[in-house]
């Protein structure tokens, strides 16, 4: 199969987990906790079930890592990498702000990447070497794009939260004091924002593959740049600070603030 047929099957496969996901929206479901404190609720196992459930009829021969289910990272060919809800916190508080992330990882480098929302309708693909197309039920269809922003202090900041920071907090505060404006929340949803242009530094500190993967292709495809805090290409193994920029003349100043 070429990138874009595997794509297909990644929209498909996104497809299913919204149908798994929509019914569970704003309902009072239990939510349990896993082994790091992290919720996880009927509609995320439900979800990465249909999502595995297509990709295994579709590409037999992908195996695939799942934030629910598990897996193994490896470097080895092909390789589906799938979160079905990033953002449970956000989904069971009733807030849109979560998405489903699938990425395909070849030879440990992601060269697909989807993030769906499936309540609003909104999904971006990227694809190596493509411009990222963005659709939404509210408009603006066509390619994702991020904006031109080279100064520190006109960046519009973002993270998920104060609690995935830790001992890094500090290093945190000093990046953010430095840009025009910080905001909090949206998971995956920040990442999307970004390649749409409405943020322009993104970063978090406690990511693993199925939350970064599929934003590599997704922000890269849209004119972005998404690096560890050293500056180097995402892959398995990375220590799971993330930063993601709209536009990579912010790498430099970014990291002499967090190095500094």
């Amino acid at each position: 199969m070429t990138l874009d047929d595997l794509a297909a099957v990644a929209e498909a496969a996104a497809d299913a987990a919204g149908a798994a996901i929509r019914p569970h929206f704003r309902t009072q479901l239990a939510a349990d906790l896993k082994s790091d404190s992290s919720p996880v609720t009927l509609a995320d196992k439900g979800a990465e079930a249909a999502i595995r459930a297509l990709l295994s009829a579709r590409t037999p021969d992908i195996p695939i890592l799942g934030e629910e289910e598990g897996g193994a990272a490896s470097d080895e060919g092909d390789l589906w990498v799938v979160d079905p809800i990033d953002g449970t916190r956000a989904f069971i508080t009733g807030r849109p702000l979560f998405g489903t992330l699938i990425a395909l990882v070849r030879h440990g480098v992601p060269v697909i990447g989807l993030i769906d929302q499936p309540v609003l309708r909104e999904r971006w693909v990227g694809i190596a070497g493509q411009e990222t197309r963005f659709t939404s039920s509210l408009g603006g269809n066509g390619t994702a794009r991020t904006r031109a922003c080279a100064a520190l202090d006109q960046a519009e900041f973002a993270s998920t939260s104060p609690a995935t920071f830790g001992a890094d907090w500090p290093r945190f505060e000093a990046l953010s004091a430095r840009t025009r404006r910080t905001s909090w929340g949206g998971d995956c949803y920040a990442y999307g924002l970004l390649a749409l242009g409405f943020l322009d530094i993104v970063t978090d500190a406690t990511m693993q593959p199925w939350d970064w993967a599929a934003l590599v292709p997704v922000i890269e495809g849209a004119g972005g740049r998404v690096t560890d805090w050293a500056g180097a290409a995402l892959r398995f193994g990375t220590d799971g600070r993330v930063l993601a920029l709209g536009d990579a003349r912010l790498l430099a100043p970014v990291l002499a603030v967090l190095h500094g």
